[in-house]
């Protein structure tokens, strides 16, 4: 019961991240037609702004830098999409013209924040002590269940921001067909550069929660890039829920694999991509 308890929590609480790090992906794929592959160095940037200002002399609690991080990553994504996507969407004659543009460009950005975190940062292993201690009852580490709950207050707030604003009903209208909306009245540029700007502001915010629970380097983004397009894939392209879901799903495999033998993990993550493919190419939740 107890192998069994550890590898639920720790399912659910990977699974929140990586649903976090794939509905921003989605977003800025499903909606803005931006294969972004620079999207998991903003991970990195989230991570590091975190334990940047932790370890400094202003010693600042992650749960409040995770806001600092998605603010600033949020700003980045809106000025990257109002500036360089947006030239490039405007000179491209066809939307699969611009999709190959911009990700040539996200290679660009790519390599350009990764080496700049290697410059600020270097390349060692950073890591740092939060809520270092168990929660009796359950045995099990406070700054998951932190970091847990975190995830699940956001994954609700987002709901709702989708559901009930003004914004979100514009967003999941250009989900469904951004020609539509547009004639309907929706500030199609504005929305791309809002669900861009939220893709990284996500991303930023799953970043922090990564640095509160593992050690951070900064070629980590590469990793949680792979392990996004998956779940994006998996849950089906430009699906919200989907990405939410199939976070959830591979976090609970990524547990069950790495208890029992961690040098399959990313192998697992594979086969589960290769079986979808096969099985249902358009995702759980595609249409």
């Amino acid at each position: 019961m107890v192998i069994f308890r550890d590898i639920i929590v720790t399912g659910l609480l990977l699974g929140g991240i990586y649903a976090l790090v794939s509905v921003g992906l989605s977003l800025q794929y499903g909606v803005a037609r931006v294969l972004n592959i620079s999207h998991g160095e903003f991970i990195m940037v989230g991570a590091f702004i975190t334990y940047t200002l932790f370890v400094s002399s202003a010693n600042i609690n992650p749960l409040i830098s995770l806001v600092i991080a998605g603010i600033f990553t949020f700003i980045i994504g809106w000025i990257l999409h109002t500036t360089l996507f947006r030239r490039l969407m405007d000179t491209s004659p066809t939307i699969e013209a611009f999709e190959g543009k911009s990700m040539l460009a996200s290679f660009g950005l790519y390599y350009v924040v990764q080496n700049l975190g290697r410059i600020i940062w270097g390349s060692e292993n950073r890591g740092f002590v939060f809520l270092n201690r168990t929660v009796t009852a359950a045995q099990i580490p406070l700054n998951r269940l932190v970091s847990l709950g975190v995830v699940i207050v956001i994954a609700i707030a987002f709901y709702f921001f989708l559901s009930h604003t003004r914004m979100g009903k514009a967003i999941r209208a250009a989900i469904q067909d951004r020609s539509t909306a547009g004639l309907m009245g929706v500030n199609i540029h504005g929305v791309l550069a809002i669900c861009f700007a939220l893709g990284l502001g996500l991303a930023g915010v799953a970043g922090s929660l990564i640095s509160t629970i593992l050690a951070i380097q900064t070629s980590m983004g590469l990793s949680y890039l792979v392990i996004a397009m998956i779940v994006v894939v998996l849950g089906g392209l430009g699906s919200i829920s989907g990405a939410m879901i199939g976070g959830v799903i591979l976090g609970l495999v990524s547990a069950l694999v790495t208890y029992f033998q961690p040098s399959m993990t990313m192998i697992a993550y594979y086969v589960i991509f290769i079986l979808l493919l096969l099985v249902r190419p358009k995702g759980i939740m595609g249409r």
